[in-house]
């Protein structure tokens, strides 16, 4: 029963992955811009024959094989920190899941992933004009980011506890 609850979150990270895909394909035509906060945050409709930051255009079954692959490992990896009772690291694993799964269904289904995310930045520092615009991006891509955050706050964690309990172990007895 413990294991359900993190399929059920990789599932509704997936269903709301393809859910929004859909929303962008059914009502914003490819190529188009619709503002949300000026021109710093727009939804954009986009389609990435690759991999992040439009890496490695028309490796379709490239990328289907190492998502097999990844998934597979996801899967084993997580059922086994949640039989250690662990909490944030199968969280973190769950959402990995459920935005890979997206991403590899668009994959499998239509040769591309649907992006609209997308952010500009354009400021001044120290006067230095900034003016980036960031990879377009969806909700399966921010599953996997937030997942690999965690991943590495659970890791320092685990390691400052690792720390403090080695710390203990060497004191010596004064009594």
């Amino acid at each position: 029963m413990k294991y359900l609850k993190y399929y059920l979150y990789a599932l509704l990270a997936f269903i709301l992955d393809q859910v929004t895909k859909w929303i962008i394909v059914k009502k914003v035509p490819l190529g188009e811009e619709r503002p949300v906060i000026g021109d710093f945050f727009m939804i954009t409709s986009h389609r990435n024959r690759g991999a992040a930051f439009g890496i490695l255009q028309d490796q379709r079954w490239f990328f289907i094989s190492v998502t097999i692959v990844v998934l597979c490992g996801i899967i084993w990896y997580m059922q086994r920190t949640i039989r250690e009772d662990k909490v944030l690291l199968p969280f973190a694993l769950c959402l990995l899941l459920g935005g890979a799964f997206g991403n590899f269904v668009d994959r499998a289904l239509f040769g591309e992933v649907v992006d609209f995310f997308q952010f500009t930045f354009d400021f001044n520092f120290f006067g230095k004009e900034v003016d980036y615009i960031f990879p377009i991006f969806n909700v399966a891509d921010s599953c996997i980011v937030v997942g690999v955050i965690l991943i590495f706050i659970e890791s320092l964690l685990a390691s400052r506890k690792e720390k403090k309990g080695a710390t203990h172990e060497h004191k010596p007895d004064l009594t």
